[in-house]
């Protein structure tokens, strides 16, 4: 195998068995983890939340903004705590990741046990950065002071997986999208310092993550109607946040995740890699698989990558839980190919 493959997170399938079963059949030890592929509610990424927040009976909507989202509205909701609560000493109670990882995880180990699931693979947790989710729901007016709050169940959420998963069978991934996109010019975030500030808040929450469980760090573009909120010119973002990242980090970071768009096959989209600082623990992966082009375009990508890379993994830029069923089989069938090229 020449690239081991990686899934960040959504496979667009129906329940987490279905996920399990499908990655070891099209893939098997060709991916070292699994992720249960976010079904249902948590296919819409950080819109798992919604549910959440309209439930706790101490948060209140306040507005809804109409919004286009790579060619679907959708109405974005705004929340806040109700009118006396003290912001930062918030209790979020339960968000829901750790409930769904514990149910996922036992389906996992059983098929691992039962032969399904290639020995030796890991299960792999993704969770959204608190900031992703209180820049996205709550009002602009309270994020900042609601950021505490939000962050302190993300930690809790964080506790309970370790707890509740067997450490040297977790893998963690931490999903950094609306700061890469900030960085780059392509949002606001209720911070001022976008960089420095995000490197802090998620070296912090890395930190959190007991060894021997893995750590990994996927970065995004986003990818509403398959189009990235902002395109990133090259991969110079990504390998900034790469190095402060895993020197900031005190724990191992056993891999990073960078995007590739899917027109980008020249080198001056990887000639940032040059100054990638990171040490040999932590494996790059590359998101340059894509269904668009079919294999051609794909190897095409992974060659211009090869001339600036020795060895990395491979995976889709983002995950893809929101693509159309029939062009599943497709991409499995590219990931392998690529993997083995």
């Amino acid at each position: 195998m020449a690239h081991p493959i990686h899934f960040v997170g959504s496979l667009g399938m129906p329940d987490a068995e279905t996920a399990f079963r499908t990655v070891a059949e099209k893939v098997g030890d060709l991916a070292k983890r699994y992720p249960d592929g976010e079904p249902g509610a948590r296919s819409n990424w950080i819109r798992y939340q919604i549910d959440m927040l309209e439930a706790h009976p101490g948060i209140e909507l306040v507005k809804r903004v109409e919004m286009q989202a790579g060619g679907e509205m959708f109405n974005r909701p705004y929340y806040r705590p109700v009118e006396g609560e003290d912001l930062p000493g918030f209790d979020f109670g339960a968000l829901g990741y750790a409930a769904e990882a514990e149910k996922s995880y036992a389906v996992f180990e059983k098929l691992r046990s039962e032969g399904v699931v290639p020995a030796g693979t890991r299960f792999q947790v993704c969770l959204p950065t608190p900031a992703a989710v209180v820049q996205g729901f709550i009002d602009p007016e309270t994020q900042a002071a609601v950021e505490p709050a939000y962050d302190k169940a993300m930690r809790a959420e964080l506790a309970n997986i370790a707890s509740a998963i067997p450490n040297d069978d977790l893998s963690v991934q931490w999903d950094i999208a609306s700061e890469v996109i900030a960085v780059e010019g392509g949002r606001e975030l209720y911070y001022d310092d976008y960089f420095d500030g995000t490197v802090r808040r998620v070296c912090e929450l890395s930190d959190l993550v007991p060894e021997p469980a893995e750590l990994g760090i996927h970065l995004c573009y986003g990818d509403p109607g398959h189009k990235h909120v902002v395109e990133p010119p090259d991969l110079s973002v990504s390998v900034r946040f790469a190095n402060a990242l895993t020197a900031g980090i005190s724990r191992g970071v056993q891999w990073m995740h960078m995007p590739v768009p899917r027109d980008r096959d020249d080198d001056a989209y990887y000639a940032p890699l040059a100054d990638l600082a990171m040490t040999p623990e932590t494996e790059l992966i590359l998101g340059l698989v894509h269904h668009t082009g079919g294999i051609d375009a794909t190897l095409n990508r992974l060659a211009a990558a090869r001339r600036h890379a020795a060895e990395f993994g491979i995976a889709t830029e983002c995950g893809f839980g929101r693509r159309k069923p029939e062009t599943l089989p497709e991409l499995f069938e590219i990931h392998v190919a690529a993997a083995n090229s």
